[in-house]
């Protein structure tokens, strides 16, 4: 009588997730992890030096345009320490949502042909893109220490100890929206350009190259404080560099919200994931 190790069975739930299932497929989880990072600059001359130039040059130009020509404040600290920890934060976040967003169009070939929980693939992005987040963190400290040593005003407190849940926050959100988008766009190909505009618009919705405190209309305010990167931003930079706002109402309002975004992406990814073949 032949006995089997794996059986695939069909899921009771949209939001069951076999963890046991994703443990055992952490080779390929791995696998993903290795493919991104290694396959992001190959065939390049600077290799993984741009992990270091992309935030460097983008900081420069958000000098010269935000800081230099538009003279938006930056409360009262050093601008290019001020502009590198939005970007750090942003474009974590904004990395992690483009690519999990196209989860299911860049992958329908394999997804046709081999079985492996879908899941995955944007998990392996969201934790890949921690190696590039890690790398412009030492670049945003070797910053953080010439302004130190120079004496600038920055005044690192006890919240920077929230460094760790910020960052499990914004990939949260990001797989989240995500899984999403991802899911709809299998149906629906124009929300891929839409959304690419969106997340562009996104950026200046969040207070990445101004201070939330310069906003003085209290709606609009408001409005920001509903966006759930803005707290997380705000978070970091009052941690590292003793400025801008922090709350403990707005970060849990943020966490609360990537709760039940997770939720709610799970059970739409869970139900499109079934049929998706028939329509990607």
């Amino acid at each position: 009588m032949e006995e089997y190790s794996t059986i695939i069975k069909p899921r009771e739930g949209l939001l069951q997730i076999d963890f046991k299932e994703l443990w055992r497929y952490r080779d390929l989880w791995r696998m993903y992890v290795k493919r991104d990072i290694v396959t992001q600059y190959k065939q390049t001359i600077l290799g993984p030096t741009w992990f270091f130039i992309q935030p460097l040059f983008t900081t420069i130009m958000y000098m010269v345009v935000f800081g230099g020509i538009a003279k938006i404040s930056t409360d009262g600290l050093p601008q290019a320490l001020f502009y590198l920890a939005g970007i750090l934060c942003w474009q974590y976040f904004a990395d992690c949502l483009n690519k999990t967003s196209n989860t299911f169009t860049n992958n329908a070939a394999i997804f046709g042909k081999v079985y492996f929980p879908r899941l995955v693939v944007p998990l392996a992005t969201v934790t890949g893109n921690l190696v590039k987040l890690f790398i412009q963190f030492l670049l945003f400290f070797l910053v953080y220490i010439y302004y130190w040593v120079v004496g600038a005003p920055v005044a690192p407190n006890w919240y920077a100890f929230l460094f760790p849940l910020l960052i499990i926050m914004l990939a949260g959100l990001a797989l989240g929206f995500g899984i999403i988008i991802s899911s709809l766009t299998t149906k629906y190909r124009d929300l891929t350009i839409l959304f690419t505009f969106i997340v562009q618009l996104w950026m200046y919705a969040t207070p990445i190259i101004y201070p939330l405190n310069t906003i003085t209309n209290e709606k609009l305010r408001f409005v920001m404080t509903l966006n759930p990167i803005t707290s997380i931003v705000e978070s970091f930079k009052y941690g590292f560099l003793g400025a801008g706002s922090f709350s403990w109402w707005a970060l849990g309002y943020s966490f609360v919200f990537m709760v039940v975004l997770l939720f709610v992406g799970i059970v739409v990814f869970n139900k499109v994931q079934r049929s998706f073949m028939d329509t990607v």
